[in-house]
């Protein structure tokens, strides 16, 4: 498996933080705290940094953190620290972002809720969720380890949010280790009263 993230990261390397980060940082007066949870080499938490926020980078790959703490554009002065470790497992502080970018449904079903429960309690008051979920019509729906929702459920799981960006897309592309895939995603930006 390794080598398998290994080629993704090569494949990722060097693109834009997500849109949904980019939403959601829009929508902060101030900097903070974030958590990155499956941050990989790091695209969302160098943003994160480059704009004065202090991030906890969690990843389950030591080439994840390996390549992000060798990243020639890392800030500085930014206020990093990271972690190799499954989110599943690990603990947070409270924080005003949690990002999570395609990372929760790599979360097995067993786990979600619990993981879904940390982040809600993790948040300060009027902070923030941002990342994805896959959709029950995307390709990985019932592999094993992976987490899907129809859109009834997300938006159960968003109840106690207020909402700021919900899209869902279905889309058919190459993944980036060129293996054809249809996508089945939320698109979500949510806010803790």
């Amino acid at each position: 498996m390794a080598e398998d993230w290994s080629l993704y990261y090569d494949q990722t390397a060097g693109r834009p933080p997500r849109r949904t980060l980019l939403v959601a940082l829009e929508r902060f007066a101030h900097t903070g705290r974030a958590v990155d949870l499956g941050c990989g080499e790091g695209r969302d938490a160098l943003e994160l940094l480059r704009r004065g926020w202090r991030v906890l980078a969690i990843d389950a790959e030591p080439k994840a953190l390996e390549r992000l703490a060798r990243r020639p554009d890392l800030p500085a002065q930014g206020l990093l620290e990271t972690r190799c470790q499954r989110f599943e497992e690990a603990a947070w502080p409270r924080v005003d972002l949690v990002n999570a970018s395609f990372a929760l449904p790599l979360c097995a079903p067993e786990r979600f809720a619990e993981v879904w429960a940390r982040i809600g309690r993790s948040l300060k008051p009027g902070g923030r969720f941002s990342g994805q979920l896959f959709g029950v019509r995307d390709d990985w729906s019932g592999t094993d380890g992976i987490t899907c929702h129809d859109r009834a459920a997300v938006e159960r799981l968003l109840a106690g949010f207020a909402v700021e960006l919900f899209e869902e897309e279905e889309t058919d592309t190459l993944t980036p280790r060129g293996e054809r895939k249809h996508w089945h995603l939320f698109h979500i930006v949510a806010r803790k009263p």
